[in-house]
């Protein structure tokens, strides 16, 4: 089984695994119906995040289709969390991973998700050897499309109502990108 080396920091960010203390944090941005619409499912209630805590943080293994890793995100020298990156074993065999962020509207605009996800997408490759990384996301989710372009992935999918909420069907964008292309964008 690999693991991924936690906690990290990135120059603003530290990342490290959420603590039944975040319910709070996690609560203030799950509970927002504009945060729950990219998600495909209502807003959680305090409850609900506390229960999605306990998942978090029990789950940390990294070697079965479907294993998640859950990071909360904090500005370096607080206790807050204004958000989380996800890593998600889509498939063992295939080194692919799925990578998606929510945070806290009251925080955007300060780069946070694009530094989080960057530092996550890079110890993924580096230290949990994925081939490939990739991205889903609604397609109106516009802060996030810019978020994988400035990680430089590319647009593979549109896949046109193809999910469905209470109220609407929902389109979606596939990002991604590989291994060999992360280096070489950084080299």
């Amino acid at each position: 089984m690999t693991t991924l080396s936690l906690p990290f920091s990135t120059e603003r960010l530290l990342l490290r695994p959420f603590t039944p203390d975040d319910v709070d944090d996690l609560y203030a941005y799950q509970s927002l119906p504009e945060v729950a619409r990219y998600l495909y499912r209502p807003p959680l209630t305090r409850e609900q995040c506390a229960q999605s805590l306990t998942r978090r943080a029990a789950g940390t293994a990294w070697a079965e289709d479907g294993d998640a890793l859950a990071l909360a995100v904090c500005p370096v020298g607080e206790e807050k969390v204004v958000g989380e990156v996800v890593l998600k074993l889509a498939s063992a065999r295939a080194r692919q991973a799925e990578i998606g962020w929510t945070f806290n509207p009251a925080y955007g605009g300060r780069g946070y998700a694009t530094e989080a996800a960057r530092a996550t997408a890079g110890r993924a490759f580096a230290e949990l050897g994925v081939h490939r990384l990739f991205a889903r996301l609604d397609v109106l989710n516009t802060g996030s499309v810019r978020v994988c372009e400035r990680l430089g992935m590319r647009r593979e999918a549109h896949l046109v109502e193809n999910d469905l909420d209470e109220v609407r069907w929902g389109s979606e964008y596939v990002y991604a990108t590989l291994a060999r292309e992360w280096k070489a964008d950084r080299a």
